[in-house]
């Protein structure tokens, strides 16, 4: 079930790609019942995203008892986000698929 929300870019200098959104609450509870269908298994979730007209697979990484969201550079550019901007987010958490735990995911 995909799950809507604002929230606003920001640089937070922990791993690549530095830029982030964080998950409010409520979404953070749908992605704990998701979770376990879904996860790598060590925190990390995978799911599917949109901002705007672009769309990717990424995975969540915990932080504070939530969760953030990375935000590619691709992204950025070519939605125009700068840090400190307000963003629509549509997320779905994705199962791996048969992904490796490590793969990067596609492009929608």
């Amino acid at each position: 079930m995909e799950q809507t929300f604002t929230a606003e870019l920001f640089e937070w200098r922990g791993p690549a790609p530095f830029y982030w959104v964080t998950v409010p609450e409520e979404v953070c509870e749908y992605v704990r019942i998701e979770a376990g269908r879904a996860t790598y298994g060590w925190g990390v979730i995978p799911v599917s995203v949109r901002i705007g007209g672009t769309g990717w697979e990424t995975s969540l990484l915990p932080r504070d008892g939530g969760y953030v969201l990375p935000v590619k550079k691709v992204v950025r550019l070519q939605e125009r986000i700068n840090e400190g901007r307000a963003v629509a987010v549509a997320l779905q958490v994705a199962s791996r698929g048969g992904r490796a735990a490590n793969g990067t995911g596609s492009t929608m």
